[in-house]
């Protein structure tokens, strides 16, 4: 196949990706220009495609310009953030990354990957403005965000005691406190009632979701921007400088990009922070809550958090036990779910069936409370304005009962010895799996001692 074919080819598979493509030859004349890198910069691709690149883009330079860097001075750029006017004059912001091709020492094209995140970067100022507006004074008397704390807590499970025993004694001390819980289970409820039970109450308690964001965006909303550091940047106050004196929950670390981890360690090091494009060093005071819907244990093992950073994360950690582990909370928090909506749906429901009780007590919950809430709701919105009990038929969808699959029929030809033992051999199967063969937390669930659980590992021969 001849050059002009491939070219062809490419030219046409690049036309279907969502980030723009920019590739200039040696001599800097433009060979691909993508549909995505057309619409970004408002540039038809024959105004672009075979012409010389500081002919077309007059405003750039050595200086200014990722590509002309690359093809000059061999430089390369990864992920760098630029934020610059297309042809109408809108402001754009990217993501670019900027490569020489080198072939046999000599420099035959460089290529430009840009992803816009415009949008993002809107998203990510308009967070800071609420941030702002939430910690003025006038604001924090509105009830736009609602304080949690340990009376907000229903629960009676012996498991859930000892979590909230825990949290409380955290809340004594400044150390950092890690909570790991499966989505839905309270984690935020948790580190609310820390915050408002310690001697910071008084301050600022300020939550970022640390998935919801690129790198690049997340950095400056979490340490904050000074104006001249890159194209656009206005100088603002970062979650850690408006958090001063009091704590930031960081939900979701598991979901931290690894490069900012490292700038957020020597963040929690050195107590202070700069600001991206400043050069200023910024005494802070905040304690940090973060959380994890995935097990320490799995997190570490598969390297989505530094154990440096972990470590100083972890001075207290605080397990939230799955619902379908309390179930003697369910009716509890069933209960007050009804109180909850009958006030805001203006309905008149005084008890929950035996039948509706039997259902929920025999559900498994993967979205846990959150999830209980949310069948309750439902089933209070669907109920008709005569209905004073709340029936199982109410539910929209039938919430399934978890019915055991034990066959008790097996036990008359297998003996009960063998059938206990094949039965024993299925929990531990189904423990291990469910807690990704992680044995230290299968043994805690399985309330057996490690060494205990290796042991019938190997008796049973379970594969791991």
């Amino acid at each position: 196949m001849k050059a002009k074919e491939l070219m062809s080819i490419l030219q046409n598979i690049l036309h279907l990706i969502d980030e723009g493509v920019h590739v200039l030859d040696k001599n800097g004349n433009t060979i691909i220009y993508n549909d995505s890198m057309s619409k970004l910069e408002k540039m038809e691709t024959k105004e672009v495609i075979k012409k010389p690149f500081g002919e077309v883009f007059k405003n750039l330079t050595g200086e200014n310009s990722t590509l002309l860097k690359a093809l000059q001075h061999r430089e390369s750029t990864l992920n760098q953030k630029q934020t610059y006017l297309n042809k109408d004059g809108k402001e754009i912001t990217t993501i670019n990354s900027t490569l020489p091709v080198v072939v046999n020492e000599e420099i035959i094209a460089v290529v430009e990957v840009a992803k816009n995140i415009t949008k993002m970067t809107e998203m990510s100022h308009t967070i800071l403005k609420l941030h702002d507006q939430i910690g003025k004074p006038q604001m924090a008397k509105s009830k736009i965000i609602r304080k949690y704390n340990f009376n907000n807590i229903i629960g009676e499970s012996p498991n859930f005691v000892d979590v909230i025993e825990k949290a409380r004694r955290a809340s004594k001390n400044p150390a950092s406190v890690f909570i790991y819980g499966e989505t839905g289970t309270g984690k935020e409820l948790i580190a609310q009632s820390i915050h408002y039970e310690s001697q910071r109450r008084d301050k600022p308690f300020i939550a970022q979701n640390c998935a919801a964001l690129p790198e690049s965006l997340l950095e400056g909303l979490l340490f904050g921007t000074s104006k001249g550091g890159f194209t656009g940047a206005v100088d603002r106050a970062g979650l850690f400088e408006q958090a001063n004196g009091g704590t930031l929950l960081l939900d979701e670390i598991n979901s931290m990009p690894y490069e900012l981890q490292a700038k957020l360690l020597r963040v929690l090091q050195e107590s202070y922070i700069r600001r991206v494009g400043g050069t200023k060093d910024i005494p802070i005071d905040v304690r940090i809550i973060s959380t994890s819907n995935e097990q320490p244990e799995k997190i570490l093992s598969e390297g989505k958090i530094r154990k440096d950073l972990f470590y100083r994360l972890n001075v207290i950690q605080i397990n939230i036990p799955p619902l379908r582990e309390r179930k003697e909370d369910v009716l509890l928090l069933a209960d007050m779910f009804v109180e909850k909506y009958n006030e805001r749906l203006n309905k008149e429901i005084i008890a929950i069936s035996d039948e509706a009780k039997e259902v929920l007590l025999g559900y498994e919950y993967p979205g846990n409370v959150r999830e209980l809430e949310n069948i309750i709701m439902s089933a209070m919105s669907m109920a008709d304005e005569s209905v004073t009990v709340l029936d199982s038929s109410n539910f929209p969808v039938q919430v399934p009962v978890h019915k055991s699959d034990l066959n008790y029929e097996g036990m008359r030809d297998e003996g009960i010895d063998e059938f206990l033992s094949g039965l024993e051999k299925k929990i531990i199967t189904d423990t291990l799996k469910k807690y990704d063969f992680n044995i230290t937390r299968s043994a805690e669930v399985l309330k057996i001692k490690r060494q205990t659980l290796q042991h019938k590992i190997r008796k049973y021969e379970i594969k791991i």
